[in-house]
């Protein structure tokens, strides 16, 4: 054997692949920063989303005035608020900081939850609205199930 036939090839430097990965990197966050500029930024996750409400909510019922009532009145239901609001992000970040996931999925779920009832309502419009005789009476499909029937197949 010669020296030629047992060394090792030496392998293709990653040079290629890693200059390909980095302009993809770059060309990914050219066209983030593209649609942040254009949109505004994205909407993070649903647990930072529901904190951005809790302080919005806040900061809205803290500037709340109530011309009914007096300036001592006022006061105390001012406090009031200030310590319900209080309260309610004290007990809702432990859970938002232990499960932020948990929160994705609830809104992923509503979503979905959405979809259903909206198909539903949109089906039922359809049956409302394709011009079915109103002296036939009602769709018996929407009496539930019928009586069984014997279908021949041969």
């Amino acid at each position: 054997m010669s020296d030629a036939t047992e060394r090792e090839v030496p392998e293709p430097a990653d040079t290629d692949a890693d200059a390909w990965a980095k302009a993809c990197a770059e060309d990914l966050a050219a066209e983030k920063a593209r649609r942040r500029a254009q949109y505004g930024p994205q909407p993070g996750s649903a647990g930072e989303e529901l904190r951005k409400l809790m302080d919005a909510v806040s900061q809205k019922l803290s500037g709340l005035q109530t011309p009914l009532l007096g300036a001592v009145a006022q006061g105390a239901v001012e406090q009031t608020v200030k310590q319900v609001v209080q309260q309610a992000k004290a007990a809702v970040e432990p859970v938002i900081e232990r499960n932020p996931d948990v929160f994705d999925h609830l809104a992923a779920a509503g979503s979905e939850l959405l979809a259903a009832y909206r198909s539903a309502v949109e089906s039922q419009e359809g049956r409302w609205t394709r011009g079915g005789d109103a002296a036939k009476g009602p769709d018996p499909r929407d009496e539930g199930p019928g009586p069984a029937e014997h279908i021949d197949l041969d």
